[in-house]
């Protein structure tokens, strides 16, 4: 089957190691654990001057939820002009309303100006209050994309549901689904919801180099 693959990656290493597999695409992100967050202008510039394949930067401020403040929303707006600047392909986010539907207003005007790059929008969705209502509405926001598990926590449970939505987008946007894919399922995932791109992260754990230990102080959750 014909799919196109998006690897989430943290690192610009696990870029390089994702095209040289065969990825179509990355999604850049930092904070992996907190569902991913905007990376640094370093680590986006560093992407896209190693990478040949498309290149989309996650454009999320902070971890939590999807409500942000007009502050936030500004550091939303420098970060798109930052990617813009630097040749990235497309940039991801999601704005809920404290009522958890999609914030169509302010979605529409990040989608317009990160023009002519392309906006997915993430899984903000599988927190929005309704999946039918929302797809319609992340459709009037002119966004390209959807990532979404299908309102699950991960694509094998919202399989019926994800069904739905590449029903009902059509040709009028692109369903992905993202979240706890693998090699031993996204075949049975393409057949069961007639998506053509799918989202995966591939994790693993590198033991640091370094040989001295300094015991009793932690670093956040490093220790």
């Amino acid at each position: 089957m014909d799919f196109k693959l998006e690897i989430c990656a943290d690192s610009v290493e696990s870029s390089l190691i994702a095209q040289m597999a065969g990825a179509d695409r990355i999604e850049l992100c930092d904070n992996l654990n907190e569902g991913g967050t905007t990376p640094s202008y370093g680590k986006i510039t560093a992407a896209r001057d190693n990478l040949s394949i498309g290149l989309h930067v996650i454009i999320r401020p902070r971890r939590g939820d999807f409500l942000y403040t007009d502050t936030e929303y500004d550091i939303m707006r420098r970060d798109i002009d930052i990617c813009g600047e630097n040749g990235v392909d497309g940039v991801v986010l999601g704005i809920l309303g404290p009522d958890g539907g999609i914030d169509i207003d302010r979605t529409a005007k990040l989608v317009e100006f990160s023009y002519p790059m392309s906006v997915t929008f993430h899984r903000a969705f599988d927190m929005c209050n309704d999946p039918v209502q929302g797809l319609e509405d992340v459709i009037s926001t002119g966004a390209s994309r959807l990532l979404t598990s299908g309102h699950k926590n991960r694509v094998p449970e919202g399989m019926e549901q994800l069904k739905v939505l590449v029903k009902q987008a059509g040709t009028r946007i692109i369903i992905m689904p993202g979240s706890g894919l693998n090699e031993s399922n996204i075949v049975s995932a393409a057949k069961i919801t007639g998506a053509r791109e799918f989202h995966l992260t591939g994790k693993k754990i590198i033991r640091s180099e370094m040989i001295f230990r300094k015991e009793g102080i932690a670093m956040g959750s490093i220790s």
